[in-house]
């Protein structure tokens, strides 16, 4: 199979993810974007796992909202469920948009959470995308 131009320079390629990889999506909800979830599956070579999954991922696919309750408790069930060396991916809506995450909130909850931000991107249209992986790596 090759690999299309959109796949290698897409979204979902500039968030990093990789085939093979086991992608857990939690948060999913009618108004994630589905043309990057697809990019997603599309690179990964597999349909992303949902939250009933029962084994460790490589990444944790985090959709989130500011009415989606408490972010420290989301990023630290996302944690558990990380393979060692995994990440999680934070989207979050932008600035303006409804469910947007102030910064300073979402800094805090990694921290509570025992991550630190090491990217973030537009993810699509209306979301944001910040990497998150266990401090001090």
């Amino acid at each position: 199979m090759t690999t299309s131009e959109e796949e290698r320079t897409g979204p979902a390629a500039r968030l990093g993810f990789a085939p093979g990889q086991v992608v857990q999506e939690v948060g999913y909800d009618d108004d994630v974007d589905l043309a990057l979830r697809d990019g997603i599956e599309s690179l990964i070579g597999q349909d992303l796992v949902d939250e009933d999954f029962g084994d460790v991922a490589d990444v944790v696919l985090l959709w989130f909202r500011e009415e989606d309750g408490d972010l420290a408790d989301a990023l630290v069930d996302a944690v558990g469920v990380l393979d060692e060396g995994g990440a999680v991916w934070l989207l979050t809506p932008k600035s303006g948009r409804d469910g947007h995450v102030d910064p300073a909130d979402l800094q805090e909850a990694a921290r509570t959470a025992g991550l630190v931000q090491v990217r973030s991107i537009s993810a699509a249209v209306d979301w944001s995308g910040t990497r998150l992986v266990a401090a001090g790596r």
